[in-house]
């Protein structure tokens, strides 16, 4: 257990690896006070000069402890107390070497005092200094860490509402099916499986290989196939990665979905779905694009009647992909369209 006077200690000194840093950068400030001093000629100058070093040590270490209650509550540095600093620094740094060439002749102990106090300032300050950007940048790391964690708590969260959010609408789905056409449930509910193993336990990373990604949308277009059946008009076109490219799980999936949710609602006699997925450059460049008819669908209300939808996507593109992605929605009167660009993983 630490004593006060442990504690007393550490908070001056800090770290025990200052301190020997401290001694090896002692030798060449001895070395600089004392060509300083034999150029005022200075006598005993290997004692003044050791003791002008254990001063300026000291003095940096002092600088260190006075500032450090204020400067440890600091998350930006202070440009006017650091240019106050480094203009005092630079000003008795300039006076120290015109005081050696110009010394007053037989005034030695104001030599020595015209000496000794820009030496306080310069080794005050640069205790300061060096503290403050310490704290600044202590703190800003900090700070990005806790937000790091907070932003990685809330993916998990929105990710882990993504595959009941699913398996609620499926199920929905499925039941109405069951009454109408109960041929087409044995072939759904293996596809199902299918899709319920990979968003389980394959897609809880926060990011995944593209191309396991695309095996996952595969068979859940495959599985609207079976249960939309002749009514569907389907434009599939998805370029495979020849490269390992990562990709945030089920996060396209939620716009495919959407377009089979609500495409079924048109009047008209068919459904009208295009799904394109090309890599360009460092990009993915994905868009869903599907019939729609307003008098009867409302796409305003799109989060509404998706549970979470598209505020779930956006978040998670924040999160996931900061200035990083661009998603463009064009609402018409008879389709609608996503148009999706990822800088790639």
């Amino acid at each position: 257990m630490k004593t006060n006077q442990d504690i007393l200690l550490n908070d001056f000194f800090g770290r025990k690896l200052y301190i020997l840093f401290s001694a090896i950068i002692s030798i060449p400030v001895f070395m600089a006070v004392h060509s300083y001093l034999e150029s005022i000629h200075v006598s005993e100058d290997d004692a003044v000069a050791t003791g002008a070093t254990i001063f300026f040590i000291g003095g940096i270490f002092s600088g260190r402890y006075i500032i450090q209650i204020w400067s440890s509550k600091l998350t930006a540095l202070p440009v006017g107390v650091l240019a106050g600093l480094s203009l005092g620094i630079a000003v008795c740094t300039g006076w120290l070497f015109f005081h050696a060439d110009f010394p007053l002749q037989g005034r030695d102990a104001i030599n020595l005092l015209l000496f000794w106090l820009p030496f306080v300032v310069i080794s005050l300050g640069l205790g300061m200094l060096i503290k403050i950007t310490h704290d600044v940048s202590q703190n800003q790391l900090r700070a990005a860490r806790l937000s790091a964690a907070h932003s990685k708590s809330e993916l998990h969260l929105l990710q882990s509402q993504l595959s009941p959010h699913f398996l609620f609408n499926t199920l929905n789905n499925l039941y109405g099916l069951s009454i109408t056409e109960h041929e087409k449930i044995p072939p759904l509910l293996l596809k199902l499986s299918e899709l319920l193993r990979y968003s389980v336990y394959e897609a809880n990373e926060l990011f995944v290989p593209l191309k396991d990604e695309l095996v996952y949308i595969d068979n859940y277009i495959e599985f609207e196939k079976i249960r939309v059946g002749d009514r569907l008009v389907l434009k599939l076109e998805i370029e495979q990665p020849t490269e390992e490219i990562k990709i945030a799980p089920m996060l396209l999936i939620v716009f495919i979905e959407n377009a089979f949710k609500h495409s079924k609602n048109t009047a008209d006699e068919r459904i009208y779905i295009d799904i394109t997925l090309k890599i360009w450059g460092n990009s993915i460049l994905f868009s869903v694009k599907n019939s729609q008819d307003k008098g009867k669908t409302n796409r305003v209300n799109f989060e509404k009647s998706n549970g979470f939808g598209l505020a779930n996507v956006t978040k998670r593109l924040e999160l996931l992909y900061p200035h990083e992605h661009e998603l463009n929605v064009q609402n018409e009167e008879d389709f609608y369209m996503i148009m999706l660009r990822l800088k790639m993983k």
